[in-house]
């Protein structure tokens, strides 16, 4: 049996042990933890609208007209109205057929990449993918290729050599035998800086191969009208047929969708297990999320605030020497190295009222761990300074 205490010993002597704080106050760019309020760099609320009135009395009155659960997985009896009308809102705004909605991300990651692809089959991602990318081409019995970040040439010649060795098709498969997928994410969590989409879409053409991307961190962000990667590389279905989206980052609210064809949304419903064998979202949720998404597209201030703040944050960084990660994205990473000064800059920050968490192996490459800085269009112009004044003092 495994020594739990040694292994928690371990970790904690290679600066890898994780502690939570516990927040006692709405997200937004103020928190209070241990009665302790700090200026936050640290959400994934990109367009703060976590705390937004609209979103509060959406929720409130979601959950007046239809309570706090489903009560079932959507199969069952859990799919209600709010689910409805939101899966529609969400296909009519990234401009596809149909949406499917997820419980999480990571469900709906593990879901898809599961039901299209299998024994026999291949899937092929970036080295820097999401853990739940990651999980879900080890779990779903494929070949998983892993090629390097944002390395198309890499990818084309996996690709090549994996067509090379196919084989005949296996009895009992889903799909047609050697189904090849490429996943990667739209803008990498850690990193900031986007995939080349156009790019890996014409490699997928070229070799056959389904194309899907997550775009939890572009979402709501990214495009002229907030719709992501996609919309901002000029593309579509035809050119990425599968595409993922959360709604707990840039939305404010919890939850996941997957947009595409109605075949794709229907074949989902029929092989997805996370979606299947779990409870749907509480109908609240979805209420409160169709008025996120009408923020989001009423809104396009938040937009321009955010990339506004982001250009102030860069030039003022660059003027401090600091060493950042090339990011046109909120993710502003500031790569420090090793996991020891990255707790303690983030502690001396700290003490100086901002949070901003330490980012260690494994969650990122060794030699690499930094501060992920998060910028929010809820954040003011003296907020980014006041950040840079206390970076300037700690570096």
């Amino acid at each position: 049996m495994k020594d739990l205490a040694a292994a928690l010993a371990a970790l904690r002597a290679q600066h890898q042990y994780r502690s939570r704080a516990v927040v006692e106050s709405p997200q937004g760019t103020e928190i209070v933890i241990g009665g302790t309020p700090y200026l936050s760099f640290c959400s994934n609320d990109y367009l703060g609208l976590a705390n937004h009135p609209r979103m509060i009395a959406a929720l409130k009155a979601g959950a007046d007209r239809y309570g706090a659960g489903s009560g079932a997985s959507h199969l069952v009896t859990g799919h209600q109205r709010p689910h409805h009308e939101l899966e529609e809102a969400l296909a009519e705004f990234t401009q596809r057929p149909c949406a499917l909605l997820f419980s999480t991300g990571y469900m709906a990651n593990l879901g898809v990449v599961a039901a299209l692809a299998g024994r026999g089959d291949a899937v092929f991602e970036d080295r820097l993918n999401h853990a739940s990318l990651l999980d879900a081409g080890l779990l779903s019995g494929a070949r998983l290729r892993r090629y390097a970040h944002n390395d198309v040439g890499d990818l084309a010649r996996r690709l090549s050599a994996q067509k090379n060795s196919r084989h005949a098709p296996t009895p009992g498969d889903d799909l047609a035998s050697d189904s090849l997928l490429i996943v990667t994410d739209g803008v990498f969590s850690m990193d900031g800086d986007l995939a080349p989409l156009p790019q890996l879409a014409d490699v997928a053409r070229r070799h056959d191969a389904w194309l899907m991307v997550d775009d939890a961190h572009g979402f709501g962000v990214l495009g002229a009208h907030g719709r992501g990667i996609v919309e901002h590389y000029g593309l579509n279905q035809e050119t990425v047929p599968i595409l993922i989206g959360t709604l707990g980052k840039a939305l404010g609210s919890f939850g996941a969708f997957v947009a595409g064809s109605e075949d794709l949304i229907e074949y989902l419903i029929q092989r997805a297990r996370p979606y299947i064998y779990t409870t749907a979202l509480p109908p609240a949720v979805a209420h409160a999320t169709l008025a996120s998404l009408r923020l989001v597209q009423e809104e396009s201030w938040r937009r321009e605030h955010l990339q506004q703040l982001i250009a102030r944050f860069r030039c003022g960084a660059a003027q401090l020497g600091a060493h950042l990660l090339p990011s046109a994205t909120p993710i502003q990473p500031l790569l420090l190295g090793d996991s020891a000064t990255a707790l303690a800059i983030s502690a001396a920050l700290r003490a100086r009222g901002i949070y901003v968490t330490a980012i260690r192996p494994p969650t990122v490459p060794a030699g690499t761990a930094r501060l992920r800085i998060a910028l929010s269009a809820a954040h003011s112009e003296t907020d980014v300074d006041r950040l840079l004044t206390a970076l300037e003092a700690v570096l």
